[in-house]
């Protein structure tokens, strides 16, 4: 009676787990098959030259998503282009992106320009702040990291990023004084 109410417990165990492996592989396939479908719609509608900047920004977003950097710096650059881009906070966004695109080639100059017109647009724009400064410190400028992560911190003081990468630097610029 013992063995039964084993197996039984065994049985039931591998079948949640079969469950909730099943749950998340339905989720990511339907996650990739809405993407997918986005991807096509929106290639379809650009390329009958249709598109606003918002479908180039979301398209170039697509293939930043799937790690196609050099497509996404494309797209966004035709989103900058349009003449529907209005506002400067949209205009920010599309500068940040494009400048992530850079960064995640470890174009680092280009990046920073890229993030550097993005807070000429919108000067309080955190997220562009970070990155300008992370930047920063993968060319070794670590000055000009630690007052641009200062100045994220002026505009948002909970921000976690800054305040984490504004103390590892300070420990590396300034050496703890141990007698």
């Amino acid at each position: 009676m013992d063995e039964r109410l084993l197996a039984v417990t065994y049985l039931s165990i591998l079948v949640v787990l079969l469950l909730g492996g099943s749950w998340f592989l339905v989720r990511q396939v339907l996650r990739t098959r809405r993407v997918e479908t986005s991807l096509s719609r929106l290639q379809e509608k650009l390329s009958n030259g249709k598109g606003t900047s918002q479908d180039y920004y979301e398209l170039g977003g697509i293939f930043l998503d799937k790690r196609l950097y050099s497509q996404s710096i494309v797209q966004f650059q035709k989103a900058l282009k349009c003449k529907d881009l209005k506002g400067a906070e949209n205009i920010a966004v599309v500068y940040n992106a494009l400048g992530f695109s850079y960064a995640a080639q470890e174009q680092y100059d280009l990046a920073i320009r890229q993030y550097k017109e993005a807070l000429d647009q919108t000067p309080d724009y955190v997220t562009a702040l970070n990155n300008l400064a992370y930047a920063y410190e993968k060319k070794q400028l670590i000055a000009q990291a630690l007052e641009t992560y200062a100045e994220a911190l002026k505009y948002d003081p909970t921000n976690s990023i800054a305040k984490r990468r504004a103390e590892s630097l300070s420990k590396r610029v300034t050496p703890s004084s141990a007698s």
